[in-house]
């Protein structure tokens, strides 16, 4: 209500880089912070994935330096520009969150986590909105988006408990560690930047094509949608893994595991979803205002794949412990065609917005 469709359609476009960039801020490396029975394995690779992202942040500085107009020509996002010179840091900060999510998903301090989301969200949100109802422009909102994962990493540092590892030891080596979980940077990390162009797409496609009030109404609809997964699907997802690791690691049958887990998040999300499925358009009208009607029938399209990007979260979480990293990543590709094809044939054949979205969600 605030900032109006076309503020939060910049704001989306940064976000989108941002979601392409971050998930391979370390290649994928914390993610293996899990797996490893050592702590010191397991701080060996943080240490490895921070070095990682400050020599990405410090790469990706160079090149938009030398580069940016060329970059700005080529994804006609000349209303960002000035705001690609935060991509370095917004790269350290998002390696650095991964790392301290992954070793407080390890020690199993999901109390923290929850906590320190909920304070990130009222910062933030809470900083929007006060801000917002003196300055309300997209530059502030971009701004707020670009600390949004250092603030995270921070108060996640602080509020996690304190570990005191075995120094006997000595397991720091990067390269062995390196070698040893190679899978990750060989196969995850494409497959992360694979999915994050699959998913921040439309919102860079539909600004391109459409202009930034369509990128809005999008980024809107996408950021209502990912409210179940992120508050329930990824905590349970988080949870999960630890526990098919150590499963998997005594060679049990992990099969029913996945199979209750995803049942379970059937039952959950079929309600919230379905809901606006159904009355989309409506909730959005009466939620967010009039203006923001459209964004309801992107959100009632959205619902579809957010329902099942919701329900799939244990199978994912299942993949890097069954080695199937490969599989992920042919996945994400074949994933990604159809997306592109979806989105073009809504513009080309139909000239519809809403047709796009409707066929990339499908």
């Amino acid at each position: 209500r605030i900032y109006g469709p076309e503020s939060y359609g910049l704001m989306g476009v940064f976000m989108s880089i941002v979601g392409i960039l971050a998930p391979i801020s370390a290649l994928s490396y914390p993610i293996a912070i899990v797996l490893p029975k050592s702590d010191n394995d397991a701080i060996g690779i943080g240490k490895l994935s921070i070095c990682i992202s400050l020599g990405l942040a410090s790469f990706s500085g160079i090149i938009i330096f030398l580069f940016s107009e060329s970059i700005v020509k080529l994804f006609n996002i000349e209303e960002v520009h000035s705001f690609l010179y935060l991509m370095p840091l917004v790269i350290l900060f998002s390696g650095l969150l991964q790392v301290t999510e992954q070793w407080l998903i390890r020690t199993k301090q999901f109390m923290v986590t929850a906590r320190v989301t909920f304070l990130q969200s009222l910062i933030l949100n809470g900083s929007k909105v006060g801000i917002g109802l003196l300055y309300p422009l997209a530059s502030i909102l971009i701004i707020i988006t670009a600390i949004g994962n250092g603030l995270k990493a921070f108060m996640m540092i602080v509020f996690g408990k304190k570990y005191k590892v075995s120094k006997k030891r000595n397991n720091h080596r990067f390269l062995d560690l390196g070698k040893k979980y190679y899978d990750f940077p060989l196969y995850r990390a494409p497959q992360a930047l694979l999915y994050a162009i699959t998913q921040n797409l439309p919102v860079l496609m539909l600004a391109s094509l459409f202009g930034p009030v369509s990128a809005g109404f999008y980024t809107l609809g996408r950021s209502v949608m990912s409210i179940p997964t992120q508050l329930i699907g990824k905590s349970i997802g988080d949870v999960f893994y630890p526990k098919i690791t150590e499963a998997s690691n005594r060679g049990d049958d992990i099969t029913k595991m996945i199979i209750k887990a995803t049942i379970a998040l059937i039952l959950l999300g079929i309600f919230p979803f379905g809901l606006v499925i159904i009355f989309g358009p409506w909730l959005f009208s009466v939620v967010f205002g009039s203006d923001w009607y459209i964004a309801g029938e992107y959100a009632r399209w959205i619902s579809l794949f957010a329902l099942f990007r919701f329900i799939h979260q244990p199978s994912v979480k299942t993949l890097p412990v069954i080695s199937a990293q490969a599989f992920h990543l042919v996945f994400t590709i074949i994933t990604l065609i159809v997306n592109i094809v979806s989105i073009t044939i809504g513009f080309y054949l139909f000239s519809s917005d809403i047709i796009a979205v409707a066929l990339f969600s499908i």
